[in-house]
């Protein structure tokens, strides 16, 4: 088969997927958006602070599907939230079709092209995993961060966890020697002092409850072994620059952003001694670049998505045009980017930061 017969079989099967996907989608949205949400808090979740106020109004610019999401700032320590939450039907909603489904090709793509990255997470915590065996990567997805961290540490067995069935093809394949398939801080009592290294790679951002997903790292480290956590920094200036175009603030699947002095402050509260804080080599140089295209995105979204009413010839010949004229904006995103890179510690640009910390 042709490449060209093979986009155009992926084109029909997609096709196909959309419309039998319609009448799910139609019937979930019979209540509106407001169904997927958790009453609104009145307090910090991370301090209990209830000097809290409204930072961030904004849409789903990823995947367009329909509602409004409000990220709250806690005054008193930093802490940026969403608010109100997704409930479990919102979280099964939105997630929905994004990592699966008919998001899961373009994904494991996506991911699965970052080796660089993962290579580089890896370097960046040798310094600090002495003669770890045994690595437990938290939220693997598809497992590409263990395949490619295995050419870093050929010594160390990995093994992933996630919610989704990615980790079962995972482990198919050979990227991970073992996976689970679940919530971490339900498997974690079964899992308890196994692991030299355990790893929460853009994890915990989408955890209901990110102080009990540190507890259960703790439960399942020995005494010694290393936690790394990285996470989108709400601290970068880009952050502010960007507004709602700034890719990090994911809505809504990111239901926490977590200022890095707040995270030292909970390892330390847990026996965690933080050994190493890294923000130019967590930092991913797609910020500019993602914010025209979410921009572009949003002036001219996709015609096949089930949760969107069908559209016509017209739709997508603007949506054509739109992305056409864009081509000179993202490419010069794209060069500012890769330019500024190099300085984005010193002018405080990183989108995120990584600790390394070890249980005492």
């Amino acid at each position: 088969m042709t490449s060209r017969e093979e986009r155009s079989r992926r084109r029909r099967a997609r096709r196909e997927a959309v419309s039998a996907l319609r009448p799910e989608y139609a019937a979930e949205l019979a209540d509106g958006p407001q169904a997927f949400f958790e009453p609104l808090r009145h307090n910090c979740p991370w301090c209990g602070s209830v000097r809290i106020g409204g930072h961030l109004l904004t849409a789903d610019l990823l995947q367009h599907k329909p509602g409004r999401f409000r990220v709250d700032r806690c005054h008193s320590c930093g802490h940026l939230f969403q608010n109100p939450r997704l409930n479990g039907r919102g979280l099964d909603f939105y997630y929905r079709d994004f990592y699966d489904g008919l998001g899961e090709q373009q994904l494991d793509g996506m991911f699965g092209g970052r080796t660089t990255s993962y290579r580089r997470r890896a370097e960046s915590v040798l310094p600090h995993l002495g003669g770890a065996e045994r690595w437990l990567d938290v939220g693997t997805g598809h497992g590409h961060f263990c395949e490619a961290a295995r050419a870093v540490l050929p010594e160390v067995e990995f093994h992933g966890l996630d919610r989704s069935e990615g980790v079962e093809l995972a482990e198919r394949r050979g990227r991970v020697a073992r996976g689970f398939r679940g919530a971490f801080a339900e498997l974690a009592p079964d899992l308890a002092g196994e692991y030299d290294a355990v790893s929460l790679f853009h994890y915990l951002e989408h955890s209901t409850e990110p102080l009990r997903e540190l507890e259960a790292a703790r439960t399942c480290l020995r005494p010694g072994g290393h936690l790394v956590v990285e996470v989108p920094d709400p601290g970068s200036r880009y952050a502010r620059l960007l507004g709602r175009w700034w890719l990090p603030w994911l809505q809504p699947q990111h239901l926490h952003l977590v200022p890095v002095g707040n995270l030292r402050g909970a390892l330390s509260d847990l026996g965690f001694t933080v050994v190493a804080e890294q923000h130019r080599s967590a930092h991913e140089p797609v910020d500019l670049v993602a914010a025209v295209w979410l921009a572009l995105e949003g002036a001219a979204p996709r015609d096949d998505l089930p949760w969107l009413p069908p559209v016509g010839p017209l739709h997508r010949a603007l949506r054509g045009a739109a992305l056409l004229a864009g081509v000179p904006a993202l490419v010069a995103a794209a060069i500012l980017d890769q330019a500024v890179a190099p300085f984005a510690g010193r002018l405080g640009l990183c989108n995120a930061y990584r600790l390394v910390a070890r249980r005492g």
